[in-house]
């Protein structure tokens, strides 16, 4: 069975992820043996309704974030429904340390 997908949101417009964590995770995911996408801000994604969501969407994804129910719902409202199977990496409760535990480790 191979990875998912890592996908990671830098919450460029919203601004409501910790700083530090953000930029905490974005190292770790750049030291990652497994690839990663990073996109600018799911939240503007989803109010443009960019049809990258569904393509996202149709993979098997780990998402790295905000809230879960957050996340779920930007994807509905943008007509590209998560399958009930996609992990989503809080980060907006998790600290920097507790969130790479659930990623892939360095290389």
């Amino acid at each position: 069975m191979s990875a998912p997908r890592l996908l990671y949101c830098r919450c460029a417009y919203a601004q409501v992820l910790p700083q530090e964590v953000k930029d905490g995770v974005l190292r770790h995911l750049c030291s990652a043996a497994q690839p990663f996408e990073s996109v600018a801000d799911l939240c503007e994604m989803s109010a443009r309704r960019d049809p990258r969501l569904a393509e996202l969407a149709s993979s098997d994804l780990k998402i790295i974030a905000c809230h879960p129910r957050a996340v779920k719902w930007l994807f509905h409202a943008a007509n590209a429904p998560l399958p009930e199977s996609t992990e989503i990496v809080n980060l907006r409760s998790l600290s920097t340390a507790e969130a790479c535990q659930l990623l892939p480790p360095p290389a």
